[in-house]
This record gives C-alpha cells, structure tokens and sequence, in this order.
C-alpha cells in the first residue's frame, strides 16, 4: 500500500500499512450520512505513523531517483518524465515523437500503464526500442521502476528517454524518476481549469502541452484561461499548443527536445568512477556475448 496516494505499488518497495482499533468510545462526530466517526487516541497515533512511513517512501525514492539522475547525466542522456490524465494523448505524442526523431538521434522508451503492454508495442512498431512498466494496481511508476527498466533498455550515449507515465494527475507528481524535465499534458477534451484541480502536478511540471488543438472546434475549451492557471500555478512554465495528429505546433516540441538532447551532451562530463562503471558494464555485456557464442 502506498502511504502516498493510497495505492497498491508492492512493486516499488512499499511496505503495507497495518490500522488498528481500540476499545472505549473516545470522541468524534456524526457524519451527514448518519454514520458515527469516533476520535480515539489511534487517530493521532496513525496519523502520525503515515505521516512517517510516507517521508520515508519519498526519501528512499528520492536517493534512487538522484542515482538515476547521476547515471543519465554522466552519459549525456536527456530524460523526459511524460505526465497527464488517462486520454490526453500521451502515447500518440510519443508514437510521432520517435517517428520524427529516430533518425536523428538515439531514442528510447520507458511505458508506465497498470496493465498491457500495449502501448510499448505501439512505439516498436514505430521502429523505437520501449519497455513496458506494468504496475498492477499501482497508479504511478518511481524511481526503482525506472532503474530496473534501464537494466534492461539499451539506451545510448548522447541521447533521447522518453518515459509515459502511467495517467494520473495526482500521484506521479510526487515521485521523482530522475527524469530531466516534467512534461504535463491537457488535451481540449478535457477542462481548461485542470491545473487549478490538480495544482501539485502542474507546479511540478517545466512544460505544459495543451494537445489536440484539432478538436478545439468542437469542444468547450477556453484555451487563454488554461494558459493562465498553468501560470498561476507555475509562475513562468511554458505552454505549447500542438495536435500530435495533424502535427500542428510540434515542430516547437521537437525543437525542445532537440535543445534538451544538446544540452545533456554538452554537460555530459563523467568522473572516473563513472568511466569505471561504464568499463565494468561494457566488460559485463562482452562476457554475457561470449558465453551465448560458446552455447550456441
């Protein structure tokens, strides 16, 4: 159970939380559906103990999430952390991302959903290398999630990670991935006060699209007034405008990314422990060759 957003994310590390009750009528109130709600001792007590089962599932996925950080900024790799409700478009986004892009640069992706591996199968099939995060009844991916993923995910030197969040405007706000940038986005099906309803979200993102800007003819979407509460909430946060279907506005997306890719070569400068590890892992993967010859 995560203390955090209620969640059952076992996956992550996250241990159960036990309740308990006590004898004895203590105080508490009437609720407007006629149920009694009592105020015993336990209630400061369990508040307390979520209170600090909490800080310590953020922390822990904090020290991992700057692990990963160290680990992609040593090789010069740009990670975008996707984020929205379920719907907002974040998969075809992605799709015509790596099909714009795979070209020209290495290109990688990380799939968050509950269950399937749909979505990971559409961005092969667009030609880009993706793992799929399956997180059950978890709502979020974290920092251990990921981590294991880049095990498993040959994601190059100087390069592009995309990773799509599983589709939540709540909880993945919370957890760092070690990502570069949070990316947010609303489509216009949605409405435009969403950053007012989940300000945790948007305060955490540096970008906030607004997708499927095609249908803004056909839905009751206030474009400037979502613009301003994204600022209201992010003082400064920039907004793009785009249609992942008709490629309205995605030349911009593209060209931040591009930005992002060069920036994280630029400052790409490992130590010699980093170079070590490198070394150990490039020794690690001849081996694994070596062996699979010699069997086959």
């Amino acid at each position: 159970m995560c203390i955090t957003c209620g969640c059952d994310n076992s996956a992550a590390g996250h241990g159960p939380v036990y309740r308990h009750a006590h004898a004895g009528s203590g105080g508490g109130h009437w609720h407007a559906d006629g149920t009694w709600h009592r105020h015993g001792h336990e209630a400061a007590s369990e508040a307390g103990r979520t209170l600090r089962i909490e800080r310590d599932v953020l922390a822990k996925n904090d020290a991992i999430a700057s692990l990963n950080r160290r680990w992609l900024s040593d090789r010069g790799i740009f990670a975008v952390n996707l984020v929205s409700s379920p719907g907002s478009g974040k998969t075809s986004l992605l799709v015509a991302t790596a099909k714009a892009l795979k070209q020209e640069m290495p290109l990688a992706v990380i799939e968050g959903d509950q269950q399937t591996s749909l979505d990971a199968e559409r961005v092969r099939a667009a030609g880009v290398d993706a793992v799929q995060i399956n997180t059950a009844k978890g709502c979020h991916l974290d920092a251990q999630m990921v981590a294991d993923a880049l095990r498993g995910l040959r994601v190059a030197d100087d390069s592009l990670l995309l990773i799509e969040n599983v589709g939540n405007l709540v909880c993945p706000a919370a957890f760092d991935l070690g990502e570069a940038h949070k990316v947010a986005i609303l489509s216009v099906t949605e409405g435009d006060d969403k950053p007012l309803k989940y300000p945790d979200m948007f305060h955490a993102a540096d970008l906030v699209i607004i997708n499927k800007m095609d249908l803004l003819p056909y839905v009751d979407f206030d474009v400037d007034a979502a613009i301003e509460y994204a600022q209201r909430v992010r003082p400064g946060v920039g907004v793009m405008l785009l249609s992942a279907r008709t490629g309205e506005g995605f030349g911009a997306w593209v060209a931040w990314l591009r930005q992002g890719v060069a920036r994280a070569s630029a400052r790409s400068t490992p130590d010699l422990d980093a170079w070590r590890c490198r070394v150990a892992e490039r020794e690690a993967q001849l081996r694994a060759q070596t062996e699979s010859i010699e069997w086959s």
